[in-house]
């Protein structure tokens, strides 16, 4: 009886620091940030089969009286454990972005519209808590060198700097 106790008691204490160490197998939340002027997004997380890995999807969209845009980001990143519930972790990825404006909101002389699309590489580096609760806060550096743009209004043949703060809800 003891030996079982001290069995199921180990168990569960792997399955809880695995837990805090990588997370659940699914997180779902707002990353709330910069964005390129695309503000908050929406953020999955998906662990892969290696260790420590994960793939993470980022949907922003932005809507006003004088710009209409979204901007979808994928990263690959990597994750590792700092102590306890804290990680960090570094990506790379990349996506694709459009929007569309009224060029009059920018120069009186022109009545119109435009749009543009682009692509862009991104790098991302951050630090992460999970909670004993399946929630996970994360604050994270995403630059972001997109190409593709020739407009005057929207230079993205440059270099943008994205800070976020996370917020995501774990699941399996």
């Amino acid at each position: 009886m003891k030996k079982l106790f001290f069995v199921v008691i180990a168990v569960i204490g792997f399955t809880a620091t695995s837990y805090a160490q990588v997370g659940a197998t699914n997180a779902i939340g707002l990353r709330l940030g910069d964005s390129d002027g695309f503000g908050a997004e929406v953020s999955y997380q998906r662990a892969l089969n290696a260790d420590n890995n994960r793939l993470e999807l980022d949907l922003g969209l932005r809507s006003g009286n004088n710009f209409d845009g979204f901007k979808l980001a994928g990263l690959y990143q990597w994750v590792w454990q700092i102590d306890g519930g804290f990680n960090w972790y570094a990506g790379v990825g990349g996506g694709l972005a459009s929007y569309n404006y009224d060029k009059k909101f920018f120069d009186n002389d022109y009545n119109g519209d435009d749009s543009d699309t682009f692509v862009f590489a991104a790098g991302d580096v951050g630090i992460e808590y999970v909670f004993d609760i399946p929630l996970m806060l994360s604050l994270d550096f995403r630059p972001e060198f997109g190409f593709g743009s020739n407009n005057r209004y929207f230079e993205n043949d440059n270099l943008d700097f994205d800070i976020a703060l996370g917020i995501r809800y774990l699941f399996n």
